[in-house]
């Protein structure tokens, strides 16, 4: 990770937000800062570059905004994981539990790399259920999907536990505050 970039200090903290009692961690201020947001990039682009990567999975939708450029500057496809029915042709789903009820997501069928090497990129890890729904089902597909980046991670929600079989990098870890 940089030593060098202060990523903490470039999160903008909102309380009470989408709901009182919840601090949300907004990367808007973030991406808004084309130094902050070039540091992230950089930091990835040094993670990742080396390894035996195939393709670069972003979860929707802020896991866009950092997938795409490492796969641009790591020359790799980038795989959109969307919400159901975002995806216009033939796709593979897995529907997961979150705490208020269930969602599904989505992967075009001919864009997972069977075999191949995928790392899955959000935003923030809370609790771990997208990512796992993700990882889940890449390797149902046929790939394998064992590293996940995230800007911003949330241990105390549980996600490590949930995840014990991927190796995960974050940026910025927040123990509860």
């Amino acid at each position: 990770m940089s030593a060098t970039y202060d990523f903490d200090a470039a999160i903008r903290r909102i309380p009470d937000f989408p709901k009182p009692g919840v601090l949300f961690y907004d990367i808007t201020s973030l991406i808004g800062n084309a130094e902050a947001f070039g540091a992230v990039i950089d930091t990835m682009k040094h993670l990742y570059q080396g390894r035996r990567i195939d393709a670069i999975a972003a979860v929707e939708a802020r896991g866009f905004l950092f997938a795409t450029p490492l796969a641009y500057l790591l020359n790799l496809p980038t795989i959109l994981i969307r919400k159901k029915g975002k995806l216009p042709g033939a796709t593979v789903e897995r529907s997961f539990s979150l705490e208020y009820g269930e969602d599904t997501i989505q992967i075009h069928r001919g864009d997972i790399p069977i075999g191949g090497n995928v790392l899955i990129v959000d935003d923030l890890i809370a609790t771990g259920g997208t990512i796992r729904a993700a990882v889940d089902l890449l390797r149902e597909s046929g790939a394998c999907a064992n590293e996940l980046f995230s800007v911003i991670g949330l241990p105390f929600l549980g996600f490590r536990e949930l995840l014990s079989d991927c190796s995960i990098e974050t940026l910025v870890c927040y123990e509860g505050e």
